[in-house]
């Protein structure tokens, strides 16, 4: 008994940092406290008590359709956040089911704590014993699951106010038969991260399939792979989810009637995906029928269906509702060429961002189709490239496209643009417009820019976009400027650029002037320029442990 109590001891602990949170740990840090005074919490609003406590926690307040992985925040620990959320119910009673609310609004159970903390809990959690030293370490998401489901199955209160559930992809993969037990006491839930085999009707997750569309009838997002075409049929008839929003199909095989009879059985639908869908053309918009028409969508996204073409979309357009509810377009790869583009615009009054992908064959002949006009779309992906085979001597036919791009934007048809993401270098000195006359009217020049535009470019899509921001002319700049970002070059002068450079070169800077080409760095005493990424700074840093242990 006594050589128990010796290993319990506090004489035992290794370091001061675990004496400290022994002694933390204690009963008698947990006993009450005698305060006196008035409690200033009590007469603040409940709605501001409750925004005062989501800022301690600010992803519990996240509304967002995204997965764990997609929803991440920077520069913060999101378990500790809630941690600390959690301590705050034990203030008062009035904490308590505000602190409740918030927390069970939004569930995440992230893998592991983005701080410091996670270098000491990870050894706390192995599996050691006197034989081995290196134990295997506990699954900390699978028994977060596992207690979280215990929770809302025992108490009802809590598991009605559950809206958001979002896990990582290997135990949301893993954890089907606990997912599914979970789901089935959440009755308001709308979001939740799930195995890819239930997309694909996988019979492992037939069970979890069945308690959703049972139990959880307010799901807003659902999505549908190669392999769930019988399932995806029944939803016109089953109608599981009637406040579903978004919608994403992939590699389905399935004809243009049941899209529409599907697609029309959701009323609050705002965001359809559709990839790889080799069966469906414009017949899905040409259809006289009001019970099985294609509803108005406000973010539309099609890719990798040749059927679809201008044509379609002008007659789904063609409808008044659409047109005030389209907002969003993305056609890649599409039967839409981009120099058909302007019909599609034409009828798309509140258009706000567009996208295009083609890879087209033959140039482009301005002078033949009408200009690209739109005054409310203010975010543009035009990306249209060339076959990699064409000869590097000419000009590739795709520049003939950024150029009918650039007159219409110089001719005023775009007065919203904010973005522009395009894959050519040479549009940032096709959107400067030409040098005036020495000795013209020093008036203000007209330009199709009023406000500074952000042109994002790239020559190929496996770089980063390159961002130049091209600001509009005025009295005193009539020709207007362009600002370009500095791309660092991380070759060595005295290793890749030859021994001119000196034996000592600093990494090379190269600064691009916006127009294709480059600056030249100013420099008086005639000696190349350094800075500070050439020479090896000295410092002293002090190894604290909290640090030390996180860098391992």
């Amino acid at each position: 008994m006594k050589f128990l109590q010796h290993i319990r001891s506090k004489s035992r602990l290794k370091n001061e940092d675990d004496a400290q949170a022994y002694e933390y740990k204690t009963p008698a840090a947990y006993s009450p406290r005698n305060r006196t005074g008035r409690d200033c919490t009590s007469r603040l609003p409940l709605k501001l008590l409750t925004e005062i406590l989501s800022n301690i926690c600010p992803h519990a307040c996240d509304d967002t359709y995204l997965s764990l992985e997609e929803s991440m925040r920077d520069g913060g620990c999101m378990l500790c956040d809630m941690r600390d959320l959690a301590q705050c119910a034990l203030v008062s009673r009035r904490f308590l089911v505000t602190t409740q609310t918030i927390l069970y609004h939004n569930v995440r159970i992230d893998p592991v704590h983005y701080c410091e903390r996670e270098v000491d809990l990870a050894a706390k959690r192995k599996r050691k014993s006197f034989f081995e030293r290196n134990g295997e370490p506990i699954d900390a998401p699978k028994q977060r699951v596992e207690q979280f489901s215990r929770i809302v199955r025992d108490n009802q209160s809590l598991a009605i106010q559950v809206e958001f559930l979002k896990m990582p992809y290997m135990t949301r993969e893993t954890c089907i038969a606990d997912l599914a037990r979970t789901v089935s006491v959440l009755p308001n839930l709308k979001y939740v991260d799930l195995p890819d085999g239930i997309y694909s009707d996988d019979r492992s997750c037939g069970t979890l399939k069945q308690e959703l569309e049972a139990r959880c009838s307010d799901l807003r997002k659902m999505k549908y792979l190669h392999g769930a075409e019988r399932s995806f049929a029944l939803l016109s008839q089953s109608q599981p989810w009637q406040n579903l929003e978004i919608l994403e199909l992939s590699r389905l095989e399935i004809d243009p009637n049941t899209l529409v009879s599907v697609l029309a059985s959701f009323p609050a639908l705002r965001q359809v995906k559709l990839e790889e869908l080799p069966m469906i053309d414009d017949s899905i918009f040409r259809r006289s029928n009001s019970t099985s028409r294609l509803p108005p969508i406000g973010t539309f996204s099609l890719q990798n269906t040749p059927g679809v073409t201008a044509g379609g979309f002008e007659a789904y357009l063609s409808r008044a509702e659409v047109r005030e509810v389209l907002t969003h377009l993305t056609i890649l790869d599409t039967g839409v060429l981009p120099s058909e583009l302007h019909r599609i615009l034409a009828m798309a009054p509140y258009l706000r961002s567009l996208r295009i992908n083609q890879t087209i064959q033959r140039a482009l002949t301005p002078s033949t189709i009408p200009p690209l006009a739109s005054r409310s779309l203010d975010t543009f992906y035009f990306e249209v490239e060339s076959p990699s085979a064409a000869p590097h001597d000419l000009q590739p036919p795709s520049e003939s496209y950024y150029q009918y791009l650039a007159s219409s934007i110089l001719a005023g048809n775009f007065p919203s643009l904010i973005s522009l993401y395009a894959l050519s270098t040479s549009l940032p000195s096709l959107l400067l417009p030409p040098p005036a006359a020495p000795f013209a009217n020093p008036k203000a020049p007209s330009s199709g820019l009023r406000q500074p535009l952000m042109l994002y470019t790239k020559s190929i899509p496996e770089h980063d976009w390159y961002l130049t921001v091209i600001s509009p002319p005025t009295s005193t700049n009539r020709r207007g400027s362009a600002t370009a970002t500095r791309p660092i070059s991380f070759y060595n002068g005295s290793t890749q650029l030859g021994p001119q450079w000196g034996d000592k070169g600093r990494d090379s800077v190269i600064v691009g002037n916006g127009f294709g080409g480059f600056l030249a760095v100013p420099n008086d005493d005639g000696t190349r320029p350094s800075s500070s990424s050439g020479h090896k700074h000295k410092h002293t840093w002090s190894k604290s442990k909290s640090s030390a242990g996180w860098m391992g």
